[in-house]
């Protein structure tokens, strides 16, 4: 389970070059159930390709993996990580504490650092991309094509991936 957690945590990305609108999705059933509708929106062009055999079952596990390796810390969980939609291609993070997403700056600020774990992986080595690929890239190579990111209570943010 372990290389599996590894493939797909090289898969996510975050960098800099987003293009930014205030245009939110208008076909979000997920939003008023699981996060408040999007207030923003941008897009990620990202650097990686989609691995082949990127599927439901794989982005899926990556999720299983994910959470189990953080329920791994003594500390509490500072959000959960699902997924959604009929092919599981839909990534949402939320928040389980008032300080973690407090604003979207401290979302992207975790996003940074989820970054920087998935660039410690042994895929990013073996395909030489951990100075370049983000935790978004990490999401298109395992197939997300969007993100969701909330506090939980107010705010939500969502990221397309290209």
């Amino acid at each position: 389970m372990k290389q599996s957690f590894a493939t797909a945590i090289l898969a996510a990305v975050l960098a800099a070059g987003l293009m930014f609108s205030n245009a939110a999705s208008a076909q979000d059933r997920h939003a008023g159930y699981y996060y408040p509708k999007p207030q923003s929106e941008e897009t990620y062009k990202a650097r990686a390709r989609t691995f082949p055999g990127s599927d439901r079952d794989r982005r899926l596990g990556f999720v299983v993996a994910f959470m189990g390796e953080l329920a791994g810390d003594p500390a509490p969980q500072p959000f959960a990580l699902y997924a959604k939609g009929g092919d599981a291609e839909k990534l949402i993070i939320v928040a389980l504490n008032d300080q973690t997403f407090a604003t979207l700056f401290r979302a992207r600020a975790v996003l940074a650092m989820l970054t920087s774990r998935v660039r410690a992986t042994p895929l990013f080595a073996e395909l030489g991309v951990q100075n370049l690929f983000t935790f978004y890239d990490l999401a298109k190579l395992i197939g997300f094509k969007q993100i969701t990111i909330s506090d939980g209570r107010e705010w939500s943010h969502r990221v397309w991936i290209k």
